[in-house]
């Protein structure tokens, strides 16, 4: 009798995690898009901090169903998406066609296999809190940004509530608990807590965090903007009013920094 051994890493779990997620990722409000107010608040948060320069080329880390990757395409990039999930992809590639200089390849946010010293923006969403070795990832998009070339990171600290939000979640909780629509919780629930407990912001992606681990690895004007108001005002009117009252207890976030010239 012959026995099969898996041989599987935190990385191909994660892989496998966004594999389920992509069929229903378009459909939950704060991954697609689901109003032009949010397309407007997405385009002016990522112009403030990539500039509005036509002609630039930008890579889209952990690109998903491509919502990230349209939006830079929108705003005059030639972009190339990588992502370690082929289920994603094929949702990204069907949803981009057509729609502007945007290619998509099956590829690791940590190895991206790109040419060094080839992009003018390195932008991810909701990547950074899942990945198993930050300090390596930060020093590959040091490495593939041009001189002068911008990183955007945009991602919560889920985990940690600020001082002054406390009450929010408390209020959060005491909604949720007299609602009487409260979804189940998702099927995946108990292999994100896994993942998260194994990452290594497994206590929390804290913006403070993040940016030093940008400056170690060589980025310099770090920058977190806390102002995504306008982005989550406008993905609240799609959610119910406990979901509504958890987001806005968390520590959303953008960091920007630059390679230096």
């Amino acid at each position: 009798m012959s026995t099969t051994i898996a041989n599987r890493n935190l990385k191909d779990e994660i892989r496998d995690y966004w594999s389920i997620r992509s069929e229903t990722f378009d459909t939950t409000p704060g991954h697609e898009i689901f109003s032009l107010e949010e397309r407007r608040a997405w385009l002016a948060l990522l112009s403030r901090h990539l500039g509005t320069d036509q002609g630039r080329r930008a890579l889209d880390l952990a690109c998903g169903t491509g919502v990230i990757s349209l939006l830079l395409s929108e705003l005059g990039f030639s972009v190339t998406g990588l992502d370690l999930s082929e289920a994603m992809l094929a949702r990204a590639r069907a949803k981009v066609s057509g729609k502007g200089p945007i290619k998509l390849f099956l590829g690791d946010a940590e190895n991206t296999l790109e040419p060094s010293d080839s992009y003018d923006a390195v932008v991810t969403r909701h990547l950074v809190w899942t990945l198993p070795d930050p300090p390596a990832a930060f020093a590959e998009w040091h490495r593939v940004l041009k001189p002068g070339g911008r990183v955007a990171i945009i991602d919560a600290d889920t985990i940690n509530t600020p001082p002054d939000r406390r009450l929010i979640k408390w209020l959060a909780r005491l909604v949720k608990r007299l609602s009487r629509n409260v979804p189940p919780p998702p099927p995946y629930a108990d292999t994100h807590a896994s993942i998260l407990s194994r990452v290594y912001f497994s206590d929390g992606c804290r913006p403070d965090a993040v940016a030093e681990l940008l400056r170690q690895a060589g980025f310099e004007d770090v920058v977190v903007d806390r102002d995504l108001g306008p982005i989550h005002r406008a993905q609240g009117r799609f959610m119910p009013l406990f979901q509504r009252l958890e987001r806005a207890a968390q520590n959303r976030f953008l960091i920007s920094a630059r390679k230096p010239s």
